[in-house]
């Protein structure tokens, strides 16, 4: 199987500041990944990395065949990377609709736009009723919902999901983690996931990469890596 997403000796960061080092990773289609690791790890980075947003002194990005590692941000979008931002990053001003609608800004065809709310709108029943509602009025819960929504309207081959549970009370967290299972099960969407809720990462995950001071410390599946009593005990909290 070729993969969907391979990273080739990544070193990355902010101007002089590096954070990544010597990174390798392979996505394959239809899984779901998890990276996860200690606070300032560099899962952010890594992350914003394949999106063409921080500082790339070494290594390259290959994605769907196609050597990504000197193309835009937009262009990356363009070719099915879809990065969904801790914090959410949601305009609370606009409506959810016009929230949507942002995302989907790569595509040029009316109808197509309106199948691709159709579909978010299936997914996410509670957005349709809340359709004409400012985001900044919409709860912790629907404004995830509402983030996620917004990164598959441009149909990604690969979404990236960065902290979804972040700030999230128990409930909400669990039905998060039922819709990225239902976006594999039903949609067939590849996912990468970076999330602090370690247990429940692992038991969504196909495999997962460990992470610590910018490297990759181990990786497997995810069955593996929930028996390494001394991660789970350093890293994982768990």
């Amino acid at each position: 199987m070729e993969p969907l997403l391979e990273l080739k000796n990544i070193h990355a960061g902010y101007g002089e500041f590096r954070v990544l080092h010597g990174v390798d990773m392979v996505v394959n289609p239809g899984e779901i990944v998890a990276v996860i690791g200690p606070n300032g790890a560099g899962k952010t980075t890594l992350l914003k990395t394949i999106m063409g947003l921080t500082t790339l002194y070494e290594g390259r990005v290959l994605f769907n065949k196609h050597d990504l590692t000197k193309t835009s941000p937009d262009r990356r979008v363009k070719a099915g990377l879809v990065l969904v931002p801790e914090g959410r990053g949601l305009f609370p001003n606009l409506t959810v609709r016009e929230n949507l609608l942002l995302g989907a800004y790569t595509i040029n065809s009316r109808s197509e736009v309106e199948e691709r709310l159709k579909t978010v709108y299936e997914l996410f029943p509670r957005l349709k009723e809340r359709e004409n509602q400012r985001a900044g009025s919409l709860s912790g819960g629907e404004a995830q919902m509402l983030a996620i929504a917004r990164g598959l309207m441009s149909n990604p081959k690969l979404l990236m999901l960065d902290e979804p549970s972040l700030g999230l009370a128990p409930k909400i967290v669990a039905e998060v983690f039922e819709v990225i299972k239902k976006l594999r099960v039903e949609k067939n969407i590849t996912i990468l996931l970076v999330e602090q809720h370690v247990k429940e990462s692992l038991e969504l995950a196909d495999r997962a990469y460990i992470i610590q001071g910018g490297r990759i410390i181990a990786s497997g599946k995810s069955e593996e890596l929930r028996n390494l009593e001394e991660l789970r005990r350093i890293y994982l909290a768990v």
